[in-house]
């Protein structure tokens, strides 16, 4: 498409994302792989939440949670999930939607592996999403999971990761005027060619 700068340079919007994130690294405060979530329980009912994206893959985005979590359980019904990435510093935001899977083989193994041991442990202790009577109760499962599990615990077999495959993927950056620059990835299903076009602001 003739019209688009060198922010939106290139047919790989995957490529994009990560020239966008690593530009996001030198300039967010916190987090610059920040996700908004969003969800549908079994009423349609819909959810949003922050989660950290973890990998961006030649056509899939990964990120990490409990499989009894309340999203889990909503992409586990509807194997559908979308999210949003919003750069205040740059003004940039991108949105995307798609099918759901689970990762939860030798790479949500290493990433697991790859987490603080403290961190490790908490995803042992918490019951995520689940009623919790007090911070002291959190705090004496954390310590009865380390005297059980060590220094080198094994990954739960409740935590591990969902790889979103983007049927839709939406690039929205800042314009003078709040005329915005929008440009929409869109295929039919995962694997099949990109269309490419420039929306209104």
């Amino acid at each position: 498409m003739a019209d688009r700068d060198d922010k939106f340079a290139g047919d790989d919007p995957f490529a994009i994302i990560r020239r966008w994130m690593d530009e996001a690294a030198a300039s967010e405060i916190n987090d610059p792989n920040a996700i908004a979530l969003s969800t549908v329980d079994a009423s349609g009912m819909p959810n949003a939440r922050m989660v950290l994206l973890k990998d961006v893959e030649d056509d899939a985005f990964v990120f990490y949670t409990n499989y009894t979590s309340a999203k889990a359980r909503e992409i586990d019904q509807a194997q559908k999930a979308a999210f949003v990435m919003h750069w205040k510093s740059l003004r940039r935001q991108v949105r995307v939607r798609g099918h759901v899977e689970k990762e939860d083989g030798p790479q949500a193994d290493a990433y697991y592996a790859s987490r603080s041991l403290k961190s490790r442990l908490g995803a042992w202790a918490s019951d995520q999403s689940q009623p919790l009577e007090g911070r002291a109760t959190l705090m004496a499962k954390v310590a009865k999971v380390t005297a059980q599990h060590g220094t080198n615990p094994a990954r739960p077999p409740f935590w591990g990761g969902y790889r979103i495959t983007p049927i839709e993927i939406e690039f929205w950056a800042d314009g003078a005027f709040r005329l915005h620059d929008r440009f929409r990835w869109s295929r039919e299903n995962p694997g099949a060619p990109w269309d490419i076009s420039r929306l209104n602001p």
